[in-house]
């Protein structure tokens, strides 16, 4: 069997779809069609069911997917043992941050890595939650940092950090710094803040979800004054004075222009605070690389030392 049909059929299976395999793959679709079938006719077997939905492992398929993902898994580990032969971790780690995260990490950890890992390569992207999950089962990341995410088939969670959420709102005109200082320390109870017009992401945008289960469980509902994707455009907002956000505070400080903005926590004194939890997550069905390990061991360390920072 060759190697490289053995990853095209195992990313058509686990897509569900020669196009969309395709895609990923880099590779036109009539010449990945024929690479599997090529699969299928030395091993006597049909390996897909293909029909106008997709494709979709039959018997056989499934026990191959199954093998194949430990084959592909044992080649990559050999290059990486092999690497380790010259002093060095080897391989391709893709990792998903979302926006603001990225805004805080990225910097930092492609530093490190570039010390710990010369030798290996580094793919960073941002997406929301949703998105980012997809990706870790289709493969085409190995890690994703996401917010607020429960566990599930296929996907492994390990907490990282809580993030405090301010209310985000712009800064009178005139306001003096001592002004702010003051009004910053002022804390918005949870049910305060159906009282303003929200910028917000669309569902299901985790910061979205998590205010919107938060005050139904007050019986409340948000003020949503515009949906918007994107935390620097809902900051461009905030500015003009459209209305306020419900953002980490690392979103406002890496903004370029954090002296327009007021922020205020959210949750009375002696109360819990609206916090939003970061987890690592890695698909269960393939098994890390040694590579990969280390640059979850590297996240993590990343993570502490910046918000161990004074």
């Amino acid at each position: 069997m060759d190697l490289k049909q053995i990853e095209y059929f195992v990313r058509v299976a686990e897509l569900g779809s020669f196009t969309r395999a395709s895609v990923v793959l880099d590779i036109a679709q009539p010449a990945l069609s024929r690479q599997v079938r090529l699969l299928e006719v030395e091993l006597r077997q049909n390996l897909l069911v293909r029909n106008g939905r997709g494709a979709i492992p039959t018997e056989a398929g499934k026990l191959l997917l199954e093998h194949g993902r430990g084959i592909l898994h044992q080649v990559e580990r050999a290059r990486e043992e092999l690497g380790r032969v010259r002093g060095a971790l080897a391989g391709r780690v893709a990792i998903g941050l979302p926006p603001t995260m990225a805004k805080v990490l990225t910097v930092p950890l492609t530093r490190a890595f570039r010390v710990q890992m010369p030798d290996a390569a580094l793919a960073i992207s941002e997406g929301l939650t949703v998105a980012m999950r997809e990706s870790l089962t289709t493969g085409l990341l190995d890690i994703a940092l996401l917010y607020n995410t429960p566990a599930s088939p296929g996907i492994e969670i390990t907490p990282l950090l809580e993030e405090d959420l301010f209310l985000v709102q712009r800064r009178p005109m005139g306001q003096s710094d001592a002004e702010a200082d003051a009004q910053a320390q002022e804390p918005v109870a949870l049910e305060e803040l159906t009282r303003f017009a929200l910028v917000i992401p669309t569902r299901p945008n985790s910061i979205r979800m998590l205010v919107e289960s938060e005050l139904a469980a007050l019986g409340l509902r948000p003020q949503i004054s515009l949906e918007i994707d994107g935390v620097a455009a809902i900051l461009d907002l905030v500015a003009d004075g459209a209305g306020s956000a419900v953002l980490p505070m690392n979103a406002v400080t890496t903004s370029g222009k954090p002296e327009v903005f007021g922020t205020r926590p959210i949750g009375q004194a002696g109360e819990p605070r609206l916090r939003s939890k970061l987890s690592m997550a890695v698909s269960s069905q393939r098994p890390a690389t040694l590579t990969q390990q280390a640059m979850a061991e590297l996240i993590r360390s990343t993570l502490q030392t910046i918000y161990k920072a004074p």
